[in-house]
């Protein structure tokens, strides 16, 4: 069982602009059949976790486009603040990562725990000992600001690097 932050990043280590845009990383070519493509790794997920502003921007580009909510899989929210409502399975907490960490194993069953979005709450999964890898595609764009890929020290050892289309992906495994 795997807890794994999996994202999208720029060449500086920025994982949305400063406006939480993403148009940057949708424009680029992906293979989806490709190695370590998203939908690959998805098909392994058992259960997600993702902060608020990830959350936003999903409920605003899937919700507000009229689809239904993407994940099957039970998706625990970190926030503060009121979020809209979606029908699926979506758990609003607060408190810290590793009060809510066993649940999420629990609720993956055998499978793969994402932290979907958000360094900052992927370090806090470091930051407790929870977090096991990192994966990123790294896309070939430059951003000069914006939200970074994981905003603390975190030592890596290198797993597996592919090439998918646009994207230099690499797997690491989070050293304690």
């Amino acid at each position: 069982m795997t807890t794994a932050y999996f994202t999208a990043s720029s060449l500086d280590g920025f994982i949305a602009t400063p406006e939480h845009s993403l148009d940057w990383l949708l424009s680029r070519d992906v293979d989806a059949d490709g190695p370590m493509s998203y939908q690959s790794f998805e098909r392994g997920v058992g259960a997600l976790v993702m902060g608020a502003s990830t959350y936003r921007w999903v409920h605003d580009h899937e919700i507000g486009q009229g689809r239904p909510w993407p994940y099957q899989a039970p998706t625990w929210v970190f926030s503060h603040r009121d979020l809209p409502v979606v029908d699926g399975d979506v758990r609003f907490v607060q408190d810290s990562v590793a009060d809510h960490h066993p649940a999420m194993l629990a609720a993956a069953a055998g499978r793969t725990v994402w932290v979907v979005g958000g360094g900052e709450l992927a370090g806090q999964f470091a930051d407790a000992g929870l977090l096991d890898e990192v994966w990123v595609q790294f896309a070939p764009v430059t951003l000069g600001a914006g939200a970074p890929l994981l905003p603390r020290h975190l030592e890596l050892a290198l797993l597996e690097v592919v090439r998918n289309a646009d994207f230099a992906c690499a797997r690491y495994r989070v050293v304690r």
